[in-house]
């Protein structure tokens, strides 16, 4: 019954994304474990916009926070995860957070810097018998309205390692995406806060788009 109410719910907000005069609303995860969830606070926002302004979509300007262990996640299709520490999930988390990817739901992580061993080892309770697969460069995800020949751009050097995408499935479902070594959302925020050069912020942003538009579009495709 839950997975049957998850895919009614996201169909209805995948309906929205195609109106013009309805709007989806998508969200930011709030994790426990003391980790900075609320990192990088202009990025899903300046995201959001430049999603609109090149799609032409109606997505919520502003982007709602839910906890994982929490039912409102179900009414975004659309949920992406940031920070810098440490990530802990109650069992409720994972129960509920299985539920809502099983059933349709979007769950985009994104290393803001220092979360890896953290996101695997959380991640692993939700899909025990799964490990992060990486993503070959043809993947739909790098060819949606922009093109990323190379997969994931280096937004932030951290540690000078090469940019890596990541996914875990169900039933042949990417459910998971997970942006390692490039920290997109630092190229999201806006220019006065990090000062990137513009085309490192344009590739973070079209990036961004693609994830954002693949994932609508990927469901739209299986709802219908």
């Amino acid at each position: 019954m839950r997975k049957i109410i998850t895919i009614l719910i996201l169909a209805t907000s995948l309906a929205a994304w195609a109106q013009p005069n309805t709007t989806v609303r998508i969200a930011l995860l709030k994790y426990g474990g003391g980790g900075d969830w609320y990192s990088n606070p202009t990025s899903l926002p300046n995201l959001i916009e430049y999603v609109n302004e090149n799609l032409g979509t109606n997505i919520n300007p502003q982007p709602a926070t839910v906890e994982p262990g929490s039912f409102e996640i179900f009414n975004y299709p659309f949920v992406h995860m940031t920070g810098h520490g440490n990530v802990y999930f109650s069992s409720r988390d994972v129960e509920v957070l299985q539920a809502y990817l099983m059933g349709g739901g979007f769950l985009h992580i994104d290393d803001n810097y220092g979360m890896d061993p953290y996101v695997r080892r959380e991640m692993k309770k939700v899909f025990p018998d799964q490990e992060f697969v990486e993503l070959p460069f043809d993947h739909p995800i790098y060819h949606q309205h922009y093109t990323f020949e190379n997969g994931l751009p280096k937004i932030h050097e951290h540690d000078g390692k090469p940019p890596q995408g990541f996914g875990l499935f169900h039933e042949e479902r990417l459910v998971v995406f997970y942006s390692y070594e490039t920290d997109l959302g630092n190229g999201w925020e806006s220019y006065a806060v990090h000062k990137n050069p513009e085309h490192i912020r344009q590739m973070a942003l079209q990036m961004g788009t693609n994830i954002i538009s693949y994932v609508f579009n990927r469901d739209k495709r299986e709802i219908q």
